[in-house]
């Protein structure tokens, strides 16, 4: 698997981080950049289609259960390939001396947390809207425990995409592994919402990835 596309702004203030922007089911790199007005201002990025062709749209995953969800072992392999293939491509598009935060939606806030269990010296932190834990462990599990990267983990109280103990296990996991901001947003379902998005917005600016928001 390998990245071909992306949409990227990368000319802005070398201070600040590249956000890795990561789509969800079916749609494409189109898809994210716009919500960097409403969390991080005039930011540096990279938006990156996955490679594989779905309907109108994208897909990081091939095979999946229901609704571009795999389980098990098939999303171990899944999530792994796909996470290697973008980090891949920051290794060849982004300076190394560039800080790095990975923000995706449900495909790809599962792969936005991955990111930083495949190469935990690599990424600053991680924004998960509405993803889930590829359950397996890997390698860098351990040496992640170590750095416990701020990660924020957004999802809806009206979510069904994921199983409760899907969402559970993603939230435990991160507790024991990086520096969790969980949030949960009453009668949202599989999607984002203005308040998620300014919380986004003050996690940011908390670890000094951001500024302000006006």
């Amino acid at each position: 698997m390998e990245i071909t596309k992306a949409l990227t702004k990368l000319n802005g203030n070398v201070k600040r981080p590249v956000f890795v922007l990561l789509h969800g089911w079916g749609s494409n790199e189109y898809d994210l950049p716009d919500l960097l007005r409403f969390c991080a201002p005039d930011a540096d990025y990279a938006s990156l289609r996955a490679p594989i062709d779905y309907g109108m749209g994208y897909t990081w995953f091939g095979t999946w259960d229901h609704e571009g969800v795999p389980t098990g072992a098939s999303l171990d392999e899944q999530a792994l390939a796909a996470a290697e293939a973008v980090d891949r491509w920051v290794a060849a598009n982004i300076p190394v001396d560039r800080d790095v935060v990975t923000m995706g939606f449900s495909q790809g806030g599962l792969l936005a947390g991955h990111l930083l269990r495949v190469n935990p010296e690599r990424y600053r932190a991680a924004v998960c809207f509405s993803g889930w834990l590829a359950p397996g462990a890997l390698e860098g599990d351990d040496r992640l425990a170590t750095i416990a990267p701020p990660v924020f983990y957004g999802h809806g109280a009206a979510d069904t995409i994921f199983p409760e103990e899907d969402v559970a296990a993603m939230g435990a996991f991160w507790r024991k592994h990086g520096t969790l901001t969980e949030k949960v947003y009453p009668g949202m379902a599989h999607s984002i919402n203005m308040p998620e998005m300014r919380d986004v917005a003050a996690f940011l600016q908390s670890i000094g990835a951001a500024g302000p928001v006006f």
